[in-house]
């Protein structure tokens, strides 16, 4: 893929790097200094990152009525959340070697098309069968989208600005969970579990009219064969960062999946005051985005560890005195700013290890988060009904943090190593 980024598209000129060479940041040397303007079409696939997270969470306060109408038990119609899971984690990597040789412009209008598709058909599904098929098409172009999305923007940003245009696609699923899905939910108790769907469906196809006019037109580079992808993948940091992923989210999502019951039944918390509290875990994670975007071209490491450890902590303290309602609520918005402000970070470390205009490692990128929250959201529902009860989601959540130090500090210690064989 040509790069969608001109010499418009930044204040100043950056040195080129070898795919695959370690950045130049972090630890000493910036990659570029002064503050990089990021183009306009990163904003735009930050809408669409929107439109996608309010997707994959909403179904979550629609399962009662979907359960209504399908005719299922509520964990049946649970099935829904576990089938996106899956789609996603399977499919963004398959879908990424399936469009190669498409240019992104026409990648990303397609997976916009398959996720309009994948709505309409859970919208007219009389049966869960018929249901599932949807959510696993929405999956498939979510999927996609983040494969080749994640690449054009990091591509239109360039490098002195790549982790914050992650940041800004992965505040797009923050803000998700903020105004998207707390709307999609009453637009469904309102008109109908099946409103979200058409609404998310004509979204996605607005949004496709306006990459097909706005994204610039690109060609897939020589380069960037499936051999290419597939080379890109043996570099042993870009497996060690996706293990950081995956365990970073388990972490997270192994104590926040279980959140409800955490502040009423432990917390002593109305359930009234849950959503609002929820409301509070999302305005940190967007605000952890943020922060995490912007320090994290300058110095990933040095702000991904301490961020971590920082999630280990508060995970930590939740297990020991989230009983005292204020105290919990505190701690469920700290958790949300320290665990989000590692998620840019991450995927910018996959574009600067794999190089950028690799679809490939940024799908797998994807499929780390999804295991990452599937296993954690798994074991943590194991520890809840064991005897740890109501500490266990987050005793698990604060062992998967801790374990997802030790290939962070791996990753630090190479790259001091590759920067001191530089010097």
């Amino acid at each position: 893929m040509t790069s969608t980024a001109s010499p418009s598209s930044t204040n100043q000129q950056v040195r080129p790097r070898p795919a695959g060479a370690s950045p130049e940041h972090d630890g000493g040397t910036v990659v570029a200094t002064g503050k990089v303007r990021l183009p306009p079409v990163v904003w735009l696939l930050g809408g669409i990152a929107f439109i996608m997270g309010t997707s994959e969470f909403v179904v979550s306060g629609l399962l009662p009525q979907i359960s209504n109408t399908l005719g299922v038990t509520v964990s049946s119609a649970g099935m829904l959340i576990t089938a996106f899971a899956v789609g996603m984690m399977i499919g963004a990597p398959v879908m990424s070697i399936a469009t190669q040789r498409l240019p992104r412009r026409l990648t990303l209008v397609a997976a916009l098309l398959v996720f309009a598709g994948g709505h309409v058909v859970s919208a007219l599904s009389s049966d869960m069968g018929l249901a599932l098929v949807g959510r696993v098409l929405a999956a498939l172009g979510n999927g996609t989208f983040w494969a080749v999305g994640a690449v054009v923007a990091t591509a239109a940003a360039g490098p002195a600005a790549s982790t914050r245009a992650t940041g800004v696609m992965v505040g797009g699923i923050t803000l998700a969970n903020i105004v998207g899905v707390p709307l999609g939910t009453a637009a469904g108790q309102l008109g109908g579990w099946q409103a979200p769907f058409w609404m998310l469906a004509a979204f996605a196809v607005a949004a496709a009219v306006v990459v097909a006019r706005r994204v610039p037109a690109d060609t897939t580079p020589a380069d960037s064969s499936l051999r290419a992808e597939t080379a890109a993948l043996k570099h042993p940091r870009l497996w060690l960062v996706y293990l950081a992923t995956a365990l970073i989210q388990a972490g997270i999502m192994g104590a926040y999946s279980y959140v409800a019951p955490l502040l009423t039944d432990r917390a002593g918390l109305a359930t009234a005051v849950v959503p609002l509290a929820m409301l509070g875990f999302g305005v940190g994670a967007l605000a952890g985005t943020t922060v995490g975007g912007r320090l994290g071209d300058r110095r990933p490491y040095t702000t991904l560890i301490p961020a971590t450890a920082v999630t280990a902590v508060i995970l930590g303290a939740i297990t020991l005195w989230a009983t005292d309602s204020v105290l919990a609520v505190v701690l469920v918005v700290l958790l949300g700013a320290a665990g989000f402000a590692c998620n840019p970070i991450v995927v910018g470390e996959v574009v600067h290890i794999a190089g950028a205009g690799r679809s490939l490692p940024m799908a797998l990128a994807t499929s780390a988060f999804q295991i990452g929250i599937a296993t954690g959201s798994w074991i943590g529902g194991i520890a809840m009904t064991s005897r740890l009860g109501l500490q266990g989601p987050s005793l698990v959540g604060f062992a998967f943090a801790l374990t997802a130090l030790l290939p962070l500090g791996l990753l630090a210690a190479s790259h001091r190593k590759a920067a001191a064989s530089r010097s």
